[in-house]
């Protein structure tokens, strides 16, 4: 069964939460908004320290190094099955400056075509809400888990 494991960032301006998400990259994203945007994350294997891997994964999507106190959040299962862990962390980023490492697939189809992507083309901030409408549902409940944590801790 794959695995990946990836970071919620996190941060407060005025009291108000926002949450870190970034838009995947490559063609078939492209004019997808709504549900299509990620925790940064990506697989691991079983020899791996699944945070670790969460750490790289960041850092190769965004290109900051991300670090702090991280809170571990129950893991999601995807529609393929995939299980998804996380970990939440406060942090700051500007989303402006993000790098994110390359992929290469035949595009267009068929053409024999090998073209770069960015792994990652865009991050932004959200809050509560607005995350929740953006990132893939089945990981909308590392949002919903973070809120919950938040609010029990005020």
């Amino acid at each position: 069964m794959k695995q990946s494991a990836g970071i919620l960032a996190y941060k407060f301006v005025d009291k108000t939460i926002f949450f870190f998400l970034v838009h995947p990259g490559g063609p078939f994203w492209k004019n997808k908004d709504l549900e299509s945007w990620s925790i940064p994350k990506g697989e691991f294997t079983i020899e791996e320290d699944p945070l670790e891997a969460a750490k790289r994964e960041f850092e190769e999507e965004t290109g900051f190094k991300v670090d702090g106190d991280f809170i571990k959040l129950e893991y999601v299962k995807l529609k393929s099955g995939k299980m998804v862990h996380a970990w939440a962390v406060e942090f700051e980023l500007d989303e402006s400056l993000i790098k994110s490492n390359d992929f290469e697939m035949e595009w267009p189809p068929k053409s024999g075509k090998l073209q770069s992507f960015p792994e990652v083309d865009k991050g932004e901030w959200f809050q509560t809400a607005e995350a929740i409408k953006k990132i893939n549902p089945a990981q909308a409940d590392f949002i919903v888990q973070m809120v919950s944590k938040i609010s029990s801790s005020l």
